[in-house]
């Protein structure tokens, strides 16, 4: 009985149009999404590899290594990253290491393609967030409600049918419906990743896996739910209606919503404030060096080569004292707005989770490493390279070049004309992209209240069916 029951739901809504519409268009938007996110990536490791080759021939011609005062580091562009975006564009893209100092990301992907920051790219997460669901509600709005206003439920349930028998196989039926044909097409999708040659190592399609049975996920919910509100109304206009409005306020009011409200309850100082605060303090303690410049007296001063290195020593110390000093300001600084960063940034999305897409959101991006981690994630990679740029070149010149620091070298008439610096001694920059594990930790509370709401749904709609009027 279960298995014709559920037949009939496949038969029902493969043979509608609206199926036929719907899916034809969400397919080829999977597609298209799949294509275009091969493309961007090909496109965005091109213009890495081109800056990574720029940065190097910058170096071209130098003779001394005191004259490289910094290095310009560059996050790589992930292969998930394009399918996902995330905040990958959102983010800068580019860091300015010297051996000592703050550092800052700059060149976000949207300076290079401005449109985008209005339209956006597409990706999964706008495909599952906005079309998937729309998708499963278009499926499910009508299923009980439809039927009661056509007599067919009267008529079915004339047989010895249970009721519970019944909707679970409108529950199976509408689930295989959906899930089977957005399989198919998520496979072809990543057929076209291997035509086209995208890179993706065993790690990365594990996690594009769980990214699609989280969008699968979300789907559920509004389709569960879309038969949870058919089985409470008795026409299925008003049952779309209403399920529109719940998409409406879910899917776009309440994730914005809760942005403005933990803006309110939780007072972060600007970027630019903070900025402002530490840029005052560096200036009164390069004030204070300054004085000390001033008050330099060599021991030796009729040895050129000895008074040189003395005053290199005198200037590294009162560097370090400077850096010392500016960092202490600096951390605490950082961590007083961090700390309120992440209480706001919890605040917003523990309000927010009240809606499923933001969930979806979370644990995709998390998945694909694009989550607001990589922010902080990309710093913490440019400070362990500013260590190594540091510690070379120390070895090479003898002091950490960076933060305003002066140097003084004096050429003999008598020396050699030195031979032109190696710019491929310098160490390189090794990203280390967010493991496995932590990108799962990260995911699973999201996968999991995505479980939950379905399963919500799904006891809501055997109860309210249970108890529903055929009349």
């Amino acid at each position: 009985m279960l298995k014709t029951l559920v037949t009939k739901e496949i038969r029902e809504i493969l043979g509608s149009m609206k199926f036929a519409i719907t899916f034809s268009a969400c397919a080829v938007l999977i597609l298209l999404s799949f294509y275009m996110g091969a493309e961007n990536y090909s496109l965005s490791r091109a213009q890495y590899e081109a800056a990574k080759a720029q940065n190097l021939e910058q170096l071209e011609g130098l003779t001394d290594w005191f004259s490289v005062r910094s290095q310009r580091i560059f996050l790589p562009p992930q292969p998930l990253a394009t399918l996902v975006n995330g905040v990958s564009n959102d983010i800068g893209r580019t860091i300015e290491v010297e051996g000592r100092g703050e550092l800052t990301a700059d060149d976000s992907r949207y300076n290079d393609d401005p449109i985008f920051a209005i339209f956006r790219f597409l990706d999964l997460d706008f495909i599952f967030g906005t079309i998937l669901s729309l998708f499963a509600i278009l499926l499910g709005y009508n299923a009980i409600s439809g039927e009661k206003e056509q007599g067919t439920l009267r008529l079915a349930l004339a047989n010895p049918i249970p009721r519970n028998r019944y909707i679970l196989g409108k529950l199976l039926g509408s689930a295989l419906a959906l899930v089977i044909p957005l399989i198919a097409a998520m496979l072809i999708g990543c057929l076209m990743l291997i035509i086209l040659r995208h890179p993706m190592s065993g790690e990365d399609w594990l996690r594009l896996t769980v990214i699609i049975i989280t969008g699968l996920l979300y789907a559920g919910v509004f389709l569960t739910l879309s038969l949870f509100i058919s089985a409470i109304t008795y026409k299925s206009s008003n049952s779309f209606l209403l399920l529109l409005s719940i998409w409406i306020f879910g899917a776009l009011i309440i994730p914005r919503a809760s942005v403005l409200l933990a803006g309110r309850a939780v007072d972060v100082p600007s970027i630019d404030e903070t900025i402002a605060r530490k840029s005052r303090f560096s200036s009164q303690l390069f004030k204070e060096q300054r004085i000390k410049m001033a008050q330099f007296q060599p021991t030796d001063s009729g040895d050129p080569e000895k008074m040189v290195n003395e005053f290199n020593r005198f200037m590294e110390d009162i560097a370090d004292e400077r850096e010392r000093k500016q960092n202490e300001f600096n951390a605490r600084l950082n961590e007083d707005r961090d700390n309120k960063l992440r209480r706001q940034e919890r605040l917003s999305f523990n309000l927010a989770r009240i809606s499923p897409s933001t969930s979806m959101t979370l644990a995709a991006t998390a998945m694909a490493g694009t989550s607001l981690d990589l922010k902080d994630h990309f710093a913490d990679e440019a400070a362990k390279y500013q260590k190594a740029f540091g510690d070379f070149m120390v070895e090479k010149t003898g002091s950490n070049p960076g933060g305003r620091m002066m140097m003084m070298k004096i050429k003999m008439d008598e020396e050699e004309e030195p031979e032109q610096i190696d710019p491929d001694e310098l160490p390189g920059f090794r990203y280390q992209s967010v493991s496995l594990a932590q990108s799962a930790k990260s995911a699973f509370p999201d996968l999991g209240l995505l479980a939950i709401y379905n399963l919500i749904f799904i006891a809501g709609s055997f109860r309210a069916f249970e108890r529903y009027d055929l009349r």
